[in-house]
């Protein structure tokens, strides 16, 4: 006690100014510390490898599959924006992305998906063909089957009725994640099996080493070829045919430039048996995470209820807002596209899908959850206290 008194004492002799400058100095300096830390756990992607610039399909008078150059509308992007950054012109306004060749693309991420991936391509081509294909009538390219009532109804945005009027096909990108089993060999026996033109409308590309199913996505993002660009998971656990809603729900909300986001969603499902016979655990989690999401996030990307959905879909002007600045490689990386397209004022749908339980997921409930949680936190960390920038 007598110590304690004593450190008293000498402390009120102590200057207020001096008291003042030593408190704002810790925490200047925790600030500090915290921010390095920050700037060495952020995850920064590592630029391709020649080798996954490149494609591998079956054209109607081969049988191998040589590997092509892959197209990449990010390059040509960043070269327009790097001239007008050297005119001085800092402003996305002036830019745009190059034009599509084909109305629909699907981007497959595939990590050893052999057993699965087949089953999930024949129900995709099925639609696409049937949708988008050459022999599909011209009043479809909007995405919609004839049959439905809703198929002919006016389109609101002139840039979407006017880029759908004149444009059909389809292309179906699988990104082999590092795959060490057959993958590779199974997307590219489904393209020799399915014959004709449509199997050249299917390319396979192969990373190096596995980095996870947002770089996958990324990747195959950066070299699509369509009007409208989804990404759906290898398991098959989305009903493909819902895609049709995903198109018409974009189509209602683009902007004055065509961007949009339609994004789809399982929220509709909590409470069916799929959803109760699920684990105790994993529904705790489930809660947990949405939670972490509504304190994290902006107020936008907060009100998605399912962030986590593998069935998104982009319009092609939003891409140049989202792509380039992905950092997230793992499995929250959805939650970084919405925050992207949230800070680039892009309008975002949430459509109810078809889905269902798909035996051979390769989720870890805990330890994944886990790492979700904190990719999330530095996630936001990361972009709010400026370590990831739009520049």
């Amino acid at each position: 006690m007598n110590y304690l008194r004593d450190v008293f004492r000498t402390s009120q002799r102590v200057p207020l100014p001096l008291i003042v400058a030593l408190i704002v100095s810790a925490i200047v300096g925790i600030f500090l510390l915290f921010y390095l830390a920050l700037f060495i756990v952020a995850p920064v992607p590592r630029p391709p490898l020649r080798s996954e610039t490149t494609y591998r399909t079956i054209e109607p008078s081969e049988y191998t599959g040589e590997a092509r150059a892959l197209p990449c509308w990010q390059d040509k992007y960043n070269a327009q924006t790097e001239a007008a950054r050297r005119r001085g012109d800092s402003t996305e306004t002036d830019l745009h992305v190059e034009e599509p060749e084909v109305f629909m693309s699907l981007v497959v991420p595939a990590f050893n998906e052999e057993e699965r991936l087949g089953i999930m391509l024949t129900e995709a081509v099925e639609y696409l063909q049937h949708a988008y294909g050459d022999e599909a009538p011209k009043a479809q390219a909007n995405g919609n089957r004839a049959k439905r009532k809703d198929a002919t109804q006016a389109i609101p945005n002139g840039y979407a009725e006017l880029n759908s009027s004149r444009l059909w096909g389809w292309e179906i990108l699988i990104v082999s994640d590092g795959s060490t089993d057959k993958t590779v060999d199974t997307a590219l026996q489904f393209a020799r099996d399915l014959g004709g033109k449509s199997a050249s409308c299917i390319r396979v590309i192969s990373l190096h080493e596995n980095r996870g199913k947002g770089g996958a996505v990324t990747h195959g993002m950066r070299h699509v070829r369509g009007q409208y660009a989804i990404f759906a998971d290898a398991d098959g656990a989305s009903k493909f045919e819902d895609l049709g809603k995903l198109v018409r729900a974009s189509q209602k909300i683009e902007d004055a430039d065509g961007r949009g986001v339609a994004v789809g969603s399982r929220a509709h499902l909590v409470g069916s048996e799929a959803v109760v016979k699920r684990s105790f655990l994993r529904n705790l989690l489930m809660h947990s995470f949405h939670l972490l999401l509504r304190l994290l996030t902006p107020p936008a990307t907060a009100a998605i209820r399912d962030t986590q959905c593998g069935f998104k879909l982009f319009s092609r002007p939003s891409l140049p807002y989202i792509i380039p600045y992905m950092h997230s490689e793992g499995w929250i990386f959805d939650v970084e596209m919405l925050m992207l397209a949230e800070s680039a004022g892009i309008p975002v749908a949430e459509v109810p899908i078809g889905w269902q339980e798909v035996k051979g997921s390769k989720l870890n409930v805990l330890w994944d959850s886990l790492g979700m949680a904190w990719g999330l936190a530095v996630l936001r960390a990361a972009w709010g206290l400026g370590v990831y920038r739009r520049s």
